[in-house]
């Protein structure tokens, strides 16, 4: 038996400015055909489960590309096209296969091409035919299309967010295939529309209790898997937004009655799911009230990790113009105020002209004088599921009592090492603000007296309905209240 795995993911925001392009794709993170053997990151963390699980199940296994770009907009179509050739040149090398895995994002949009998973897929499905098991691990932030379910095996998505089972996820993927392989079973893979787009939080109840069942509810009845797929909202597609997915053991009515009944489950937590953000005052007025600290508080609207440029400067500019002091904020990409930095030395003091560089959306740049605290010429963070997020050069620099943290690679916050590993800490700070939605939670939540989500008025937009979506073929929630009644 032979396995053919490969990797292409990134999460396209159709509103962002910041096109993702070649070097996104092919720079420091880019692996063809030995991303398994590299140290684990976003990326390659399904390929390096497979490739170990395969080889002791006595499974052939050849590897294609891993390419995974950071969040932002549209993907360039020859860097898409150049991709999707090396997964298909590389697979038709390796046949003849009994299995395809592909880990893939979901939400990858192409100049031309609204669904690239859909697009691969179909690819991969006429190269190997009929009769091959193709799977994929996809971000549960995905868009579900018809394409994807009509040429994959198999879809598993991630169950958590932030994403801390990505690995997990890719062992359940494999034993799918492999029973497929071997005839055990015969998957048949349901969706059902939620016509909702929102952001569930899983570590919080009520969705805490709705991955655990969802848990319990695979391996029994002839069901095999259950994954919630979340939908990401800024991306002008036509399948945006949540669907459940469900696979059962040759049985599609009663993978659509499991579909059915989580999906009734999810409208009926609408109201405890749905809260809106604070405003930056907010948040801002509820940290320094706070009997202790370190408060942190997500700046969900400049989160790099979906599509923003993370140079935004509204929530620095607060807490200079309130004059807080014992705070600090991260992590801010500007590579000419890391370069600055750098050449000026620790303990310096200069003039720094901070973020702002990404257009409307990023707001003014903020001029300080700051002091130059920490510097690294490769600064890491911890990522999701344990992996590496690379930050590049990074510097901390002081200004007004207020601790910054820049870097060079575009990334959002994920752990408290982002600002420890440069020497800043966070235990005698009253407020931490981390640009980031909610994967910085499981990293920061051990160390915060309290947790707060805010948003500003520019960057990913906070109200759902305020999206201007054109392509979205059905009506949604929180748009209209009830979008079955008026899409009938």
């Amino acid at each position: 038996m032979k396995l053919f795995m490969a990797g292409m993911l990134t999460e396209t925001n159709t509103f962002a400015p910041i096109p993702t392009g070649r070097d996104a794709f092919l720079g420091a993170r880019f692996h063809r055909r030995d991303g398994s053997l590299a140290p684990p990151e976003f990326g390659n963390i399904p390929l390096i489960e497979w490739r170990r699980l395969a080889e002791q199940a006595g499974i052939a296994v050849a590897e294609g590309c891993c390419a995974n770009a950071q969040p932002a907009g549209l993907t360039v179509r020859p860097v898409y096209e150049a991709i999707r050739a090396m997964i298909l040149d590389d697979l038709r090398a390796a046949l003849p296969v009994d299995m395809v895995l592909l880990n893939m994002h979901g939400a990858m949009v192409a100049e031309g091409e609204d669904d690239c998973e859909g697009d691969v897929l179909a690819a991969v499905r006429d190269i190997v035919g009929p009769d091959v098991v193709i799977g994929c691990e996809l971000d549960l932030h995905c868009h579900l299309t018809e394409r994807m379910r009509a040429n994959a095996d198999l879809i598993v998505t991630y169950k958590e967010y932030p994403h801390s089972d990505i690995a997990e996820r890719a062992r359940d993927l494999f034993a799918l295939a492999l029973r497929t392989a071997r005839r055990e079973v015969r998957p048949v893979i349901a969706y059902r529309d939620l016509r909702m787009i929102n952001m569930w939080h899983t570590p919080r109840e009520p969705v805490r209790s709705l991955v655990a069942d969802m848990k319990a509810a695979e391996g029994r009845d002839g069901i095999l898997s259950v994954s919630f797929g979340h939908g990401f909202p800024w991306a002008d597609v036509a399948d945006v937004g949540a669907k459940m997915v469900v696979i059962a053991d040759g049985d599609a009515a009663r993978a659509a009655a499991a579909a059915e009944a989580f999906a009734e489950r999810i409208w009926a937590m609408r109201a405890e799911t749905g809260k809106p953000r604070e405003t930056p005052d907010q948040a801002l007025d509820a940290a320094l009230a706070a009997p202790r600290g370190p408060v942190v508080i997500a700046e969900t609207s400049d989160n790099a990790g979906g599509g923003a440029a993370s140079d935004g400067t509204e929530f620095l500019r607060l807490l200079l113009d309130r004059g807080v002091r014992d705070a600090a904020i991260g992590i801010v990409w500007d590579p000419v105020a890391v370069s600055l930095c750098a050449e000026a030395g620790l303990d310096a003091t200069l003039p720094l002209r901070i973020g702002g560089k990404c257009g409307p959306t990023s707001g003014d740049p903020v001029d300080v004088q700051a002091t130059v605290r920490g510097l690294s010429e490769d600064h890491v963070q911890t990522g999701l599921s344990g992996g590496r997020s690379l930050l590049g050069p990074s510097a901390w620099v002081e200004a007004a009592g207020i601790h910054i943290i820049l870097c060079t690679i575009r990334q959002q916050a994920f752990h408290p090492d982002g600002f420890t590993g440069l020497g800043c800490t966070l235990h005698d700070k009253r407020v931490v603000v981390v640009k980031s939605s909610q994967h910085f939670h499981a990293g920061f939540a051990p160390i915060a007296a309290d947790i707060r989500y805010a948003a500003t008025p520019r960057g990913l937009l906070a109200e759902f309905a305020q999206i201007p979506l054109t392509k979205i073929r059905t009506p949604w929630w929180p748009k209209v209240a009830d979008p079955w009644q008026e899409g009938r």
